[in-house]
């Protein structure tokens, strides 16, 4: 089988760069598979996991906070704020923060930007849904 090449870049460094088999990742309008020779396509990300799927059938995982899919026949690049391996997920930290937001949106002061709040929660959430997969798949 055909490989494609996948690069994942943070604003502040590559995350991953390497031949792929396939890539999963979390589009606007649903997750999108990618293999090699797959029609040229730019997509905006949603907050979530994006899967490398290897040669031999392993997959690494990575989580993205948004931000753009690339996809060219022989190349996918993805593009995002915040791009980090899944296994470097902090649990307890994400479900303190995630507690945090969710305790200001119930808040109703008045001094919360209710859109940023909420936004937060839900990139906090695509977080915990990756680490729960990744801990599902052994990883």
């Amino acid at each position: 089988m055909s490989t494609i090449h996948v690069d994942i870049v943070s604003a502040e460094r590559e995350i991953f760069a390497g031949e792929a088999e396939a890539v999963f990742a979390p589009a606007q309008l649903g997750e999108v598979g990618i293999m090699p020779g797959h029609a040229a396509m730019l997509a905006q990300l949603r907050p979530g996991e994006v899967r490398v799927q290897m040669k031999g059938g392993e997959q690494q995982a990575f989580y993205v906070s948004g931000g753009m899919l690339e996809v060219q026949p022989r190349n996918v690049t993805v593009l995002s704020d915040t791009a980090l391996r899944a296994h470097d997920l902090d649990e307890a930290a994400v479900l303190k923060a995630k507690q945090e937001a969710e305790d200001a949106l119930k808040d109703r002061s008045g001094k919360l930007d209710f859109a940023k709040a909420q936004a937060e929660l839900a990139e906090l959430a695509a977080q915990l849904q990756t680490i729960q997969r990744l801990r599902r798949r052994g990883g």
